[in-house]
């Protein structure tokens, strides 16, 4: 299950870094204040997110990269936010992505670091992590991927600014055991596209990856007095495979379907997820989206979850 949030946290962090961050504008003088422009915030978020359901389920990689931009091309984005008064804080973010698109091979790099301290002017965050995303078409058919991620905890057990004997210290001490201080994964394979015309698309792909863990174990005891320094990284690697489907179908200008499928298996567990997607294009200004996704994970007590998702844009 972790190694395929690894898979789709870089796809959502790659989509992440290919927009770039503003500061908040207020949508007329005084909306700041009465608190409008956090609302108007929130409605665009709404809009936003409606929107981007819509892009996935089109799938512009269905066809293949023939349209694609060529050559280097990036975007950096980084904000900072510092606080004095009632709350004494900082917060800082950097985000970034470089992609080089020529001839056969196309493949992107991004970053993303994040660093914040809490109002004891201790560190709380400080996380970085790298993704890759590479693909090689053979023909417009048969292609191979890489897809790599590392993420680093920088205080997973920094227990500097902890004291031990005091409670809620000992809790946070506490809450550290299975968290990851490494975290990286690089996976590969073949894929095909099955089925590729104007009303469509049908995609698989499979591969194998590695994924490598610090994980920190914490000690077991209940007595203030421990020392922290006496904690273990865990380190271990293991192997996962995956296998991937992307059917789109077109029946007419106004109605199309999608149904994504993906398996993964590996030491930790079997996870399976399926995603039936029907999209209606009412008019220029109507259209709607109904979803239902099943996922499945092996190791839990309940081992499916069903998830019913509506988006619906109108404009007038």
């Amino acid at each position: 299950m972790k190694t395929i949030a690894i898979l789709a946290g870089a796809s959502a962090l790659a989509t992440l870094l290919g927009a770039p961050a503003f500061a908040q504008t207020e949508i007329a003088p005084g909306a700041n204040v009465i608190g409008a422009t956090g609302v108007n915030e929130q409605i665009e978020d709404v809009g936003e997110a409606v929107r981007d359901d819509f892009a996935r389920s089109e799938d512009a990689a269905r066809f293949g990269p023939a349209d694609r931009r060529t050559g280097t091309f990036g975007s950096v984005a980084l904000t900072y936010a510092g606080r004095t008064g009632n709350q004494e804080n900082q917060d800082f973010s950097l985000a970034g992505r470089l992609s080089h698109n020529m001839g056969p091979f196309q493949q992107s790099v991004g970053i993303l670091l994040e660093y914040g301290e809490d109002e004891d002017g201790d560190t709380d965050t400080e996380k970085t992590s790298v993704i890759y995303d590479g693909n090689y078409y053979f023909n417009d058919q048969f292609y191979a991927f890489v897809l790599g991620r590392l993420g680093t905890d920088g205080i997973a057990n920094d227990y500097d600014d902890l004291d031990l004997t005091d409670a809620d210290d000992l809790e946070d001490y506490r809450e550290r055991d299975g968290r990851l201080k490494r975290d990286a994964f690089l996976g590969f394979g073949p894929g095909y596209r099955i089925i590729n015309n104007d009303t469509t698309a049908w995609r698989v792909q499979a591969g194998v990856g590695v994924r490598y863990t610090q994980t920190i174990n914490t000690v077991d005891d209940a007595d203030v007095t421990i020392d922290p320094a006496a904690d273990t990284v865990v380190s271990d690697t293991s192997t996962g495979y995956i296998v991937s489907s992307r059917f789109y179908h077109k029946f007419n200008d106004q109605f199309f379907l999608t149904n994504d499928t993906d398996f993964l298996s590996s030491d930790a567990n079997d996870l399976a997820t399926n995603e039936l997607g029907l999209n209606f294009k009412m008019s220029d200004a109507f259209a709607t989206r109904v979803s239902y996704k099943t996922e499945y994970v092996s190791d839990r007590d309940i081992r499916t979850d069903n998830t019913l998702g509506v988006s619906l844009v109108y404009g007038f």
